[in-house]
């Protein structure tokens, strides 16, 4: 893309675009590099597609691809994944098995919730194409560095020149004193002493204070270090800190003196946090809730204001020094020199640029992660770091530019007084906590890991330098992702933000305000308080999302979509909108961590797991057959496409409950006219499919499946010792399913029961029904032994048999609902949704409606199924 357009010139342009960030239009222009990387909507993606893209012709279109359902490594350990840290991050590694099933080398692969951009890498690695976008800039920001490649000799050429320049500059604020014998002073280091003057100060630390006489003249002039310290007689070197530690302080509740947590709350000899101790004055036990913060008041200058914060004190410095010519380690309180010393730091202007804004704008209360205490006084952003950090930060900042600034971006949240001590360093992850104990890290020494370190950025850049840049980034919401065109996408992946799981404007706010361009979090798809955004905000921001990567994908292609939330409330909210775009939901499978292999679900009780959901966008001729004739008579059609996206193995979606239950939502979500019942539904599935272990196919396909079971040497499909037809148990639906697949053959109930009960998950919100009881009425029971109905009568009058008892739950739980106004809490989920089947074909809409408003919100949230059929039944009842 050769003499583009600049950039400036469609700024105004690209601000009625969704999404577009906030900042100044010269602070976006000097983050972007167009037309790779843009800090705003990307106007040139549409070039990107004329270069790279792959026109879609439906006749001659031949692409088939089955649903992914191989292991996958995580891959966490990669040099790449940790070079940059950012709240949920899916390794590259992981996403190139997908890009790999999925596509051609040459496609174009989009992620509109890219985070720091591993889908592109992933995609770039393979050869494919990659148009990424998110709503943060800061995530576009790392994403872009990933992304393209650099010159990593001169990368960290420049990064050591600038570091060596500001440790030059700053490097005596990390220096303490090491109590050393002359004789023990090793050649290049000098003693401090031989100097003139005198002044009188206490050794003092955190716990007493030492009445001793101390020689020392001008200890911060210019001469800084040649003093005379005369500590019981001892002579002292100059060492290096490694991490100060910072306690919190408190009030005792019982005689309000205070209590440095350090001091009452940890046993230093075994490294641990004791959750009840002493008050060192009168000896009162309590916990850290028992007892109030105890404050400190300053004037900031920065901000033109008295500030209150919670009060901490430094409690212990980690240092190294120098014995025999060899390094050393040690800890110690810190002393006189070391209070005057921040004390010093503290009274000094900062000479460079550093962000001062307020906390989302807000101050006090600023967010979701804003916690009364922890973050009393913290309203502004550098109020998240010692001034002695503040400072080095600001320093490397404004000098770190171009694409080094990706490497000052990796040193910002381990700097902050966010980083913990104790066994877990580190910043908490999902939140803005400040700890009790804060480990005060030497700013130069951490870069310096953070660039040649096992988790630095030499490697992982140098790995990346294999990549072609061809990709195309924008910073925008994908609701409205209105500069890339129709079917112009070949495969979708997609990690998409969570419900409340994270607050991605607020845990990005003190990086952004570094780069001075934030999240404009109109559009964020997040449930927040703050910003007024609950589940019901969260469900209509990702179905506009999941139209966008509709519209844009290629008919009969792929989207990808991982999950990783414990709420049934939030995965339906992702479900529903996928549903709505048009997506046909074709396998739902959970990650087993242990074995890195996935295992297949039916609903939504298995999202206490990491989920991967594969669906995929009919062919355009089969949407507007379908529409043409409003679904009617077109049930075969849909289970024949529905056949022709699964794999040529054991999976769920073959079985006929499944198959009826997409047929179902399908229809329901357009509102269009369900024809048949279960029965004639199972009728229409024997007149034009074939079956086979329970599972049905197109009539092409049944050779590959025996070639496939020939190949596994299956002769029999045994579940219980096979791992092909893995599945959670967690409801009624998915208890019927499993059992049809392990009755292979007859078998007792004790053996049914042992090899249930294992897998078996429930809802407190469902009442199914005892194994027994399901067995009853779902098979046939001979010879002291339970079996698959075999003849079309058997089926027929277990079915009528179950239909019947179904309804007849449904009709008294409606009858409850209309005489009372009592919440329903728990229900048979598949009594409720047999019946709304029945009412909705019966066009009953508000028999649905009035059972709804009967039932415990979470049960609707938690189920797609049900909900979809409300939702129906309103649009109905509302004439649409």
């Amino acid at each position: 893309m050769k003499n583009i357009k600049p950039l400036k010139e469609y700024l105004e342009e690209m601000k009625t675009i969704e999404g577009f960030p906030i900042g100044k239009d010269e602070d976006i222009l000097k983050l972007s590099d167009p037309p790779y990387y843009t800090a705003c909507p990307n106007p040139y993606i549409n070039d990107f597609i004329k270069k790279h893209g792959k026109p879609y012709n439906e006749e001659t279109d031949n692409y088939h691809c089955e649903p992914f359902a191989g292991d996958v490594s995580e891959g966490k350990n990669d040099p790449i994944y940790n070079a940059h840290s950012y709240h949920t991050k899916v390794p590259h590694k992981a996403i190139m098995k997908y890009i790999k099933h999925y596509t051609d080398e040459g496609d174009i692969v989009f992620d509109g919730f890219c985070g720091t951009g591993m889908t592109g890498v992933a995609a770039q690695m393979l050869n494919r194409k990659a148009i990424l976008s998110d709503l943060s800039p800061i995530a576009t920001f790392i994403a872009y560095n990933y992304n393209k490649a650099v010159d990593v000799k001169e990368f960290e050429k420049e990064a050591k020149r600038i570091l060596e320049e500001v440790e030059e500059e700053c490097g005596w604020m990390y220096e303490t004193l090491h109590p050393i014998k002359t004789s023990d002073c090793p050649q290049g280091h000098q003693n401090v002493d031989n100097s003139s003057g005198n002044s009188t100060l206490r050794r003092a630390n955190a716990h007493s204070e030492v009445e001793e006489d101390v020689y020392q003249p001008n200890l911060f002039g210019d001469n800084a270090y040649q003093s005379k310290i005369n500590f019981n007689e001892k002579k002292y070197i100059k060492a290096k800190i490694n991490y100060t530690v910072w306690s919190d302080v408190f009030i005792c509740p019982y005689c309000g003196e205070e209590i440095i947590f350090w001091d009452a709350a940890v046993d230093k000899e075994n490294g641990q946090v004791l959750k009840e101790f002493s008050c060192p004055h009168c000896n009162a036990e309590m916990t850290k809730r028992n007892c109030k913060r105890a404050t400190k008041t300053f004037f900031d200058k920065t901000i033109d204001k008295e500030i209150t914060q919670a009060k901490q004190v430094p409690v212990m410095i980690n240092y190294t020094y120098f014995k025999n010519g060899k390094k050393k380690r040690a800890e110690k309180t810190p002393d006189a020199f070391d209070l005057a010393l921040i004390n010093k730091i503290d009274k000094m202007d900062i000479p460079y640029w550093f962000p001062t804004n307020q906390m989302m704008g807000e101050g006090e209360r600023w967010g979701d992660t804003w916690r009364k205490g922890v973050h009393f006084g913290i309203t502004h952003v550098h109020h998240f770091y010692t001034k002695r950090n503040l400072w080095v930060l600001s320093g490397l900042g404004n000098r770190l530019i171009g694409r080094l600034k990706f490497f000052f971006t990796a040193l910002l949240i381990n700097n902050s007084r966010m980083g913990r001590y104790g066994k877990r360093t580190g910043n908490v992850s999902g939140t803005l906590y400040v700890p009790s104990l804060i480990k005060d890290l030497n700013s130069f020494e951490y870069a310096k890991r953070k660039l040649w370190g096992a988790k630095g950025f030499i490697k992982p850049l140098t790995n990346l330098s294999i990549i072609n840049d061809e990709f195309c980034l924008s910073t925008q919401s994908v609701t409205a992702f209105t500069n890339l065109k129709d079917n112009e996408i070949d495969y979708i992946f997609t990690d998409p933000p969570f419900g409340d799981n994270l607050m991605y404007s607020e845990l990005n706010f003190i990086w952004e305000s570094w780069l001075k361009v934030h999240t404009n979090n109109k559009a964020e798809a997040i449930m927040n308080n703050v910003q007024n955004k609950g589940l019901s905000e969260y469900h209509q921001l990702m179905a506009k999302s999941f139209e966008e990567y509709y519209r844009v994908l290629k008919p009969n292609r792929w989207i990808t979509v991982e999950f990783h939330n414990s709420k049934s409330s939030v995965w339906n909210a992702i479900q529903e909108g996928m549903n709505k775009a048009g997506f046909i939901v074709a396998n739902v499978a959970v990650l087993d961590k242990k074995q890195g292999s996935f295992k297949q679900v039916t609903s939504s009780g298995a999202v206490k797991n990491d989920l991967v959901i594969s669906a995929y966008k009919p062919k355009k001729e089969f949407e507007d057959n379908f529409l043409k004739v409003v679904g009617e008579g077109y049930e075969a059609e849909f289970v024949k496409m529905h056949l022709d996206h699964q794999a040529n193995e054991p999976t769920i979606e073959r079985t006929e409950k499944m198959l009826y239950s997409k047929m179902l939502a399908y229809y329901i979500q357009r509102g269009y006219e369900i024809a048949m019942d279960s029965k004639q539904f199972y009728l229409m599935l024997r007149e034009n499919f074939v079956s086979q272990d329970n599972f049905w196919f197109n009539r092409e396909q049944l050779n590959h499946y025996r070639e496939y079971k020939q190949k596994m040497k299956l002769n029999s499909l045994d579940t219980e010792q096979s791992t092909i037809f893995s599945m959670m148990i967690v409801d009624e639906k998915s208890a019927i399913i499993w059992l049809l697949h392990f009755l292979d053959e007859p078998k007792d109930y004790s053996t049914i029961h042992t090899a249930f009960t294992k897998i078996l998950q429930t809802s407190a919100e469902d009442n199914t029904p005892e194994l027994r009881e399901i067995l009853e009425a779902n098979f046939v029971f001979a010879d002291g032994k339970y079996r698959l109905p075999q003849t079309d009568d058997e089926k027929t009058s277990l079915s009528d048999k179950r239909e019947r008892l179904l309804l007849r739950e449904f009709e008294t739980v409606l009858l409850e609902a209309k005489a009372t106004r009592k919440k329903n809490t728990s229900i048979r989920k598949e009594a409720i949704a047999h019946g709304f089947n029945v009412c909705y074909r019966q066009s009953r809409f508000e028999d649905i409606i009035t059972l709804a408003k009967k039932l415990k919100p979470s049960i609707l949230e938690n189920d797609s199924e049900l909900n979809e059929f409300v939702e129906v039944a309103e649009m109905k009842m509302e004439g649409f």
